[in-house]
């Protein structure tokens, strides 16, 4: 079900919550059999409160280790994504998101900004997937992976809510996958972007799901066979 205590958060109370629900908004979205699970930009220009662009997300990034881990153990595919700038973009002129949000110049190729957070370990069968631009699926082969993947329910998690993670679950049922976004894995540099954030994917885009929602439906979902077939 979904995760309705950012309904009760400050900047929402029962005047809007009605307005939203007279429109029809906030649907439950089906899950499926084959979901994957997307994280996020939890690398270190974002977790760890040393960096310009950071803040501390100890209690996020320890959610998510939790959430890759039962994943694997489903067999359900783990896809980090990470921010990363070519020398050129990130002392030059050709991005215009850089022009707007000239900190995320740091998010160079290489440096210690876009390396995925020491908490989370990447295994051999993880996807890797970098990106320009806020949306995971924006000028990336993110979609087709899913699609060769045969998922059909998006988990999504990360950090910023009010930023990548938006935007990425956002594109996630643009491009046909039910999308569950995470609660307590989501992170972000201030509360309330944060929680405006969950109101709105709740009420448009997405389920809102808490971390043991999340863990039950992997542990309700079918074994997934590896055998190929010749026939």
């Amino acid at each position: 079900m979904p995760d309705d205590d950012h309904r009760s958060a400050g900047l929402h109370g029962a005047e809007t919550d009605a307005t939203y629900d007279r429109a029809g908004f906030g649907a439950a979205v089906p899950r499926g059999s084959r979901p994957a699970l997307v994280v996020v930009d939890l690398t270190r220009g974002f977790t760890e409160p040393g960096f310009a662009s950071g803040a501390d997300l100890t209690r996020e990034v320890t959610a998510a280790a939790v959430l890759t881990t039962t994943a694997r153990q489903h067999d359900v595919p783990v896809i980090y994504t990470a921010i990363s700038f070519t020398p050129a973009e990130a002392d030059g002129d050709s991005c215009a998101w850089l022009r707007k949000a000239p900190g995320m110049r740091a998010l160079r190729e290489g440096s210690d900004e876009i390396a995925l957070d020491p908490r989370l370990e990447q295994h051999a069968g993880d996807h890797l997937v970098l990106k320009k631009g806020a949306s995971a699926f924006h000028g990336t082969s993110l979609a087709a992976l899913l699609t060769g993947l045969g998922t059909d329910t998006l988990l999504v998690c990360g950090a910023t809510t009010s930023g990548c993670v938006r935007a990425t679950a956002v594109d996630g049922v643009q491009s046909g996958f039910n999308t569950l976004v995470v609660r307590e894995a989501c992170g972000d540099r201030a509360q309330g972007p944060h929680d405006a954030a969950l109101f709105d994917l709740q009420a448009k885009y997405a389920d809102v799901i808490g971390l043991y929602d999340a863990l039950a439906y992997f542990d309700r979902l079918p074994r997934r066979s590896t055998a190929v077939s010749l026939a």
